[in-house]
């Protein structure tokens, strides 16, 4: 009955967050709608982690099928994809690099910060 909750809860969450892009006056994906409504029910306390844990667990481990369908779809453009080839390589080694360099920069910018509240609390001491 547990895995039922959880299933419930987690469509539950999907099918509101989609009514919330219907109802907004610009396009929004329902699907992050979703993910942000969830992330607050977890942050508030009224969905607790082990109350979707199970669910999430099973979906986490079986994520690699839910590409197949988007695979197949390349599949039948593939036309398109060769003709344009080289910009989607280039727009792929940029992003690729931009974001290589924006994580290298966030984590050394969190140790710092670190470093810097750890010395402040030495010397508080």
């Amino acid at each position: 009955m547990r895995i039922l909750t959880q299933i419930g809860i987690v469509l539950s969450v999907c099918l509101i967050g989609e009514g919330i892009s219907l109802l907004l006056p610009f396009p929004f994906p329902g699907s992050i709608a979703a993910m942000l409504l969830l992330f607050l029910l977890l942050v508030t306390g009224a969905v607790k982690p082990r109350h979707i844990r199970e669910k999430s667990d099973f979906l986490l481990q079986n994520m690699a099928f839910f590409f197949i369908p988007a695979g197949v779809g390349i599949l039948d453009h593939l036309d398109i994809l060769y003709r344009n080839l080289l910009p989607l390589l280039f727009i792929c080694v940029v992003t690729t690099i931009l974001t290589f360099a924006a994580a290298a920069f966030t984590v050394r910018g969190v140790v710092a910060l670190q470093n810097r509240i750890r010395g402040k609390q030495t010397h508080d001491r």
